[in-house]
């Protein structure tokens, strides 16, 4: 599963939005999560040109831009604030996953990337693109090139849970669900929660 699907999946039951998203193991090696990194902390413009994840066009006075997570073409303040509700998505993953790297790069969108965008949106006037190219470099790799393994999808509102396995969330009604595959799933997986997780009326298995 890709990070950018937390920007558009809701709870199949009661169809609440936006949903937890807690990650187990990755699929991606975490040398990617380093190389995206390095790219972002040098500010490397050529770099990150020459990959033409964010394109952008200009048309007459107005400034287009489009990337992996705004995939139509849009006008520089619509684009940012597409960008923007993306970034705030990440305050719903909790990174259980045994990579140092992969806790930063959510980090520094959390704490870095949001709080810029928000002040480049305010000021649009006076700003040039390439001031934020860095930051739409590292979202845009975090949320579209890396893969998560294992991990689980919950929804805060009706408690019911959705495991990740082998990078496909499950997202079945509870009709259709393994009890026993399930229960083994949140065992396996205990020591990655938090006791409260276990504490709430979780449905449709609990341990």
């Amino acid at each position: 599963m890709r990070p950018w699907l937390c920007d558009i999946l809701a709870c199949p039951i009661d169809k609440y939005y936006p949903l937890e998203l807690v990650i187990f193991s990755f699929e991606t090696k975490e040398n990617v999560f380093k190389e995206i990194l390095e790219v972002y902390d040098k500010r490397d413009l050529v770099s990150i040109k020459k990959e033409n994840i964010i394109e952008i066009e200009q048309e007459n006075e107005n400034l287009l831009l489009k990337d992996e997570i705004v995939i139509k073409k849009s006008k520089l303040g619509y684009y940012v604030n597409a960008i923007i509700s993306s970034v705030k998505e990440v305050d719903n993953i909790s990174d259980k996953s045994s990579f140092a790297l992969s806790k930063r790069c959510i980090r520094v969108i959390q704490n870095d990337i949001k709080p810029k965008l928000i002040a480049f949106s305010n000021n649009l006037m006076n700003e040039h693109i390439d001031t934020i190219l860095p930051e739409l470099y590292l979202l845009n790799k975090f949320k579209t090139d890396i893969e998560i393994e294992t991990g689980l999808l919950f929804c805060s509102k009706c408690k019911r849970w959705f495991p990740i396995i082998e990078t496909i969330p499950q997202m079945l009604p509870d009709e259709y669900r393994d009890e026993g595959a399930d229960i083994i799933f949140l065992k396996t997986n205990k020591d990655l929660l938090d006791n409260t997780f276990f504490k709430q009326n979780l449905k449709p298995f609990n341990l």
